[in-house]
């Protein structure tokens, strides 16, 4: 209600008033939102202590919004610099949403989150700085915020698995080089198969089919390569080239 009136009375070019009017509704409810700011119906702040909304931000119809969420600018360039949230977006506690980007309609930010670039429709971002999960065929329930996946820690988990392997690979290697006679090892290089988990020399290297490692590990590249492609690290169009050539 108070920003409402503020809101109408700072498109008149009111100067004072309506700032008057903020500072009394953030003395009152703890929310500090700035008469500029354009906010659409059904937006509910949930325990909206510590929540900051810039002048030129824009929040959609039926957004929902915690405690200490910050929709700030990240410099002081003049114009438009501060974010716009589509419809239906729930922002977790203490997340901050920084600068003149775009959020999507559907998406959910986790609690604690820095986003500091655009979101696509109906994506799901955690983490600092905010990275996009895609939850392919999953629905993350907006208000079960102990659901939301920890990217840092599959991925971390995938490296670790993919380590495993390896050494499993160089130990069963080591075990069988460990019978080859020392001139042996001087003749036509040998091929290591993980599939057979067994020795080839060059002349074989060609027939040998390594198709079902290939597979296993550009599984485990995807949850890799998507990290990396929510952080602007990498991205999968580049990667998807690699993989062609």
């Amino acid at each position: 209600m108070f920003h409402r009136l503020a809101h109408w009375m700072y498109s008149l070019g009111m100067p004072f008033i309506p700032r008057l009017i903020s500072h009394l509704a953030r003395f009152l409810t703890g929310i500090e939102i700035h008469p500029g700011a354009t906010i659409g119906t059904g937006v509910f702040i949930d325990h909206g202590m510590g929540v900051v909304v810039g002048e030129t931000a824009i929040i959609g119809d039926y957004c929902l919004i915690y405690q200490g969420v910050t929709l700030g600018g990240t410099g002081k360039e003049s114009g438009k610099r501060h974010p716009t949230l589509g419809e239906n977006v729930v922002v977790g506690a203490g997340a901050k949403v920084l600068g003149n980007i775009q959020i999507g309609n559907n998406v959910r930010i986790g609690a604690g989150s820095v986003v500091l670039r655009e979101v696509p429709s109906d994506c799901t971002v955690v983490g600092i700085p905010g990275r996009v999960i895609y939850r392919s065929g999953v629905r993350v329930d907006p208000l079960e915020h102990g659901s939301l996946p920890d990217s840092e820690a599959v991925v971390i988990r995938t490296l670790m698995d993919r380590i495993e392997a390896l050494e499993t690979q160089v130990h069963t290697l080591n075990d069988q080089l460990s019978g080859v006679p020392a001139q042996a090892l001087t003749q036509p290089s040998l091929c290591f198969t993980s599939e057979n988990n067994h020795l080839v020399s060059d002349s074989q290297e060609s027939e040998v089919d390594c198709s079902g490692q290939t597979t296993c590990c550009s599984l485990k590249d995807k949850e890799i390569l998507e990290f990396l492609d929510g952080s602007g690290i990498w991205h999968l169009d580049e990667c998807s080239r690699f993989s062609k050539d």
